[in-house]
Order: C-alpha cells, then sequence, then structure tokens
C-alpha cells in the first residue's frame, strides 16, 4: 500500500480500492494530491500508462475538482501539439498540467460528483484530445 499523508472520503477510498489502482495521498506546502500510479491511459499517447494526480481542493467534496496532472508529459504518439499544457513538479517529479475545466454544461454536482467522475473527465479529456 501506497503512504497516505491524508484521508480521503470513504466513498472515493472504496471507488479507488474497488478499481485496483495504485494511490497515494500527499501534502505539498498548501497542496494536497491524490496520486495515481500506473494508470493505463488510451492509445494515442507516448506511453500507455502515467502517473495521474489531482489537487484535492479545500473543500471537497463540496468543492470541485479541477484538471489533471500527468507523470511523464504527455505527447500524441502522431507528433500534433496539444494545446494549455504546463509544466509543474510534483513530489520532486515533472508533471505537465493539463489545464482543462468543466463548463456551464458540466458543472461540480455537489454530492454527486467526486474522484470517479472527475476521472472520467479526465478519460474524456485524453479521448478528445486526439481527434484534433
Amino acid at each position: 500500500m501506497a503512504p497516505r499523508q491524508f484521508d480521503l472520503p470513504s466513498f472515493d477510498v472504496s471507488y479507488l480500492d474497488g478499481a485496483g489502482l495504485v494511490w497515494e495521498t500527499i501534502v505539498e506546502g498548501d497542496a494536497r494530491w491524490l496520486i495515481l500510479h500506473d494508470r493505463p491511459l488510451h492509445g494515442g499517447y507516448n506511453v500507455d500508462k502515467a502517473i495521474v494526480a489531482i489537487r484535492i481542493s479545500p473543500g471537497y467534496p463540496e468543492a470541485q475538482l479541477d484538471m489533471a496532472y500527468f507523470s511523464p508529459p504527455l505527447a500524441r504518439s502522431d507528433g500534433r501539439g496539444v494545446n494549455n499544457l504546463y509544466p509543474l513538479t510534483i513530489d520532486t517529479k515533472p508533471f505537465q498540467q493539463w489545464s482543462r475545466h468543466r463548463t456551464n454544461e458540466n458543472p461540480w454536482r455537489s454530492g454527486e460528483d467526486d474522484v470517479s467522475s472527475h476521472l472520467a473527465l479526465v478519460d474524456g479529456w485524453l479521448e478528445k484530445e486526439l481527434p484534433r
């Protein structure tokens, strides 16, 4: 089991453990991070698996989760660029911030959305990027 520096809500723990994901929580400065190790990615990128980090917002689960961070940094395997990417270091590792956000058509629903729904949104961002 990976180290855990803070607790997630029990429904997130149940989802993450039930999905067989290797995960940990870390605190770095004033940021709390959920780190998912070796998470499989959709085809079309330079790697098949990556570490995916999600910043756990103060006030979560009422407050929304936003964006996703990948290590190693992702690139499309066809060589085409991906917009709105920014470098960031988390726990001494290089990550790539994908600046993607919820929209008015897809708002955070307090009491319904959680880590599982955010990861589904992240998967959608990865899929939608490839046909561009």
